[in-house]
């Protein structure tokens, strides 16, 4: 079917759809390199409420089902794919024009595939049949990397000097991860009434801070966070690699703040529970993590050993947000129970007044009330 449409805008480019995302404005066209569109860059993108999208990258291959495109699609924001070799002819800020037949570039024309629904079917579809080679392909990855990395579990983290404390305390150690939204408004009387540690994982932070909420520390690597979170006052903790290399810091740096390094295998989030439970957490609540296969390939994982090793370690201590919020219901206090013999007395306010009889009597009280003060 063609595509009859026009469009044009400003370009947005980055490498890194996330990076892109903290400086994208709305109405631009995203032009981005990003193989298998993940939820979260899908929903960032929405948010961004940007006009189109130009991938310099398959935006679905087949190999597994990623859902970003379908979000992107049924969002109605056009998906368009263009050559990996075509990505050098994009400039950010430039103006560019999307017609039936190319994108105009100030560089020249580029050729393009339309994403359309009907490549998502053929893809999703393919997808499904490869779930079972690739699910079988991860679990041999989680379990030859679990044997490598188990010392990283079994021995205790190098903590550097971290003020915030956790002992005996409840942590709620927040991810930008599928659902996390939902998760935080759930999560809301209890955040309120057992002031928990708040740990923001990277974008976390930012996530956080929108519901209005204030993260007491910062962990990550640091390239998906706002400079707004990074300056809310948070302590901040640089996920740095296991030589101790944090290229991380260098932001923290350049914004003139202060930072500790943690130098550690495996996710950012698998170090903030870790930290929790090593500073002698009461209870360790996750929101946003990730847990299943998909959720580590669209990550760029092929497996989830420090993942799983980290939830055998800290064993019960460790509890999903959906289950507190399902479990944990707010108690009434009896300074809010004012409120119903109040609202049990309206109505019958409402009828004596209403009835002539009543409003005849309040006559009287003002008529007297009037004569003894004359």
């Amino acid at each position: 079917m063609g595509w009859t449409k026009e469009i044009s805008g400003v370009a947005s480019v980055g490498k890194s759809t996330k990076q892109l995302l903290r400086t994208i404005k709305p109405k631009q066209i995203a032009v981005i390199r990003h193989e298998n569109i993940d939820e979260m860059a899908a929903n960032g993108l929405i948010e961004a409420k940007v006009k189109a999208v130009i991938n310099a990258s398959l935006t679905m291959n087949g190999r597994y089902p990623a859902c970003g495109a379908d979000i992107l699609l049924k969002a109605d924001i056009p998906i368009f794919e263009i050559a990996e070799v075509d990505f050098e002819h994009f400039h950010h800020g430039d103006p560019i024009k999307i017609s039936e037949l190319a994108i105009v570039t100030p560089a020249g024309e580029v050729a393009y595939r339309r994403f359309t629904r009907e490549r998502w079917k053929r893809m999703n579809a393919l997808a499904q049949q490869n779930l079972g080679s690739e699910l079988s392909d991860f679990i041999d990855n989680t379990l030859t990397y679990a044997q490598k990395e188990k010392d990283f579990v079994i021995d205790d983290l190098q903590l550097p000097y971290i003020k915030t404390s956790m002992l005996g305390r409840h942590v709620v150690v927040v991810v930008r991860g599928s659902g996390y939204k939902k998760d935080l408004i759930a999560l809301n009387d209890y955040i309120q009434d057992y002031r928990p540690v708040l740990i923001g994982v990277d974008g976390g932070a930012d996530a956080l801070l929108e519901n209005g909420f204030q993260p007491d520390l910062i962990v990550g690597d640091m390239d998906s966070v706002s400079d707004q979170a990074l300056k809310c006052g948070a302590e901040l903790l640089v996920h740095a690699y296991a030589d101790g290399e944090a290229p991380g810091l260098h932001r923290i740096h350049k914004l003139g703040l202060e930072a500790a390094t943690i130098p550690a295998k495996g996710t950012s989030e698998d170090i903030a529970m870790l930290l929790a439970f090593q500073k002698k957490a009461e209870l360790i609540v996750t929101l946003g993590a990730h847990t299943h296969m998909i959720d580590f390939l669209e990550k760029g994982r092929k497996g989830m050993a420090s993942t799983l090793l980290v939830r055998m370690k800290i064993g019960n201590k460790l509890v999903d947000a959906k289950g507190v919020s399902k479990l944990y219901h707010r108690p009434v206090k009896m300074r809010n129970l004012w409120y119903l013999p109040v609202a049990a007395l309206f109505p019958l306010a409402m009828l004596g007044y209403i009835h002539p009889g009543f409003r005849h009597f309040l006559d009287m009280i003002r008529i007297y009330i009037k004569l003894s003060l004359s």
